[in-house]
């Protein structure tokens, strides 16, 4: 399962802001709302599950902002000394990227379906606790420069406009949302090891909304080494479209449209 290079874990997902620290801010209660929040490589409202990112918009969220994440004895915490807590059902939340404007949160592993409430608390004072829905799924693809779904051709490059992929090759797509694995994926910890979701069979690639071959899709699980990702392995058909519309996952819950695949 070779990642590239250039994916650093907070360049790799988009999900997190340029810049360095900013001044510190009056200390405020955090402000935002359950319409505020929405699926971090999805970019929808509404649309998460377990092992998921979100990102949380509002007002004095932070005191300053920052994308490095830290860990004790391998558990991913948060960003060392901003105060800044999030509570997802009342139970700590892995913190990836923070500002006073957005902070990113990965859904606990081991949260299950149905209402959930998320909560931020920013140098003790505590934003309200608002409700979400977890699905058991939440398909979708992160993307690049908008349009484009993030992957890598099989021997490591991205796939870009200008390296698209070719028909036949095996290349790598990047996802979230794409449900429990066996084994099982451990709290606040970076995945350790390759892991097939529990429901490879059932899974599903889309180019154009036309179903690919089960058998071209080689493995579907973590990406080893970071948390909350996960990667399709799929070898592309020799009739594949040019530059395919891309969705995938299951039958009752797929991906957005709307990302593209780099394929000449």
């Amino acid at each position: 399962m070779r990642i590239p290079s250039i994916f650093r874990w907070t360049c790799l997902l988009c999900l997190v802001l340029c810049g360095s620290a900013v001044a510190q801010a009056p200390l405020a209660f955090p402000v935002y709302s359950a319409a505020s929040i929405s699926n971090a490589a999805a970019n929808i409202t509404g649309y998460y599950s377990p092992n998921t990112f979100i990102s949380v918009y509002g007002q004095d969220l932070a005191s300053f902002t920052s994308s490095t994440a830290w860990a004790v004895d391998g558990h991913i915490i948060g960003i060392p000394g901003s105060g800044l807590r999030a509570l997802v059902n009342n139970q700590p939340a892995s913190v990836y990227f923070q500002s006073p404007g957005q902070v990113n949160v990965l859904i606990p592993s081991f949260m299950v379906s149905g209402p959930a409430t998320v909560q931020l608390l920013n140098e003790g004072r505590a934003g309200p606790a608002v409700q979400i829905m977890l699905g058991d799924t939440a398909p979708a693809l992160f993307p690049m420069q908008g349009q484009f779904a993030i992957a890598t051709h099989g021997n490591g490059p991205v796939v870009t406009s200008d390296y698209p992929a070719t028909r036949g090759e095996v290349v790598v797509i990047y996802a979230g949302g794409l449900g429990p694995t066996n084994p099982a994926q451990l709290p606040y910890d970076a995945a350790y090891q390759a892991a097939q979701v529990t429901r490879f069979k059932e899974f599903q690639v889309l180019l154009n909304n036309v179903p690919v071959d089960p058998s071209l899709i080689q493995y579907v699980g973590v990406t080893p080494g970071y948390a909350g990702l996960y990667q399709i392995n799929l070898k592309l058909p020799a009739n594949a479209p040019n530059d395919p519309d891309v969705r995938i996952g299951y039958p009752e819950r797929m991906s957005p449209s709307g990302r593209t695949l780099p394929l000449r």
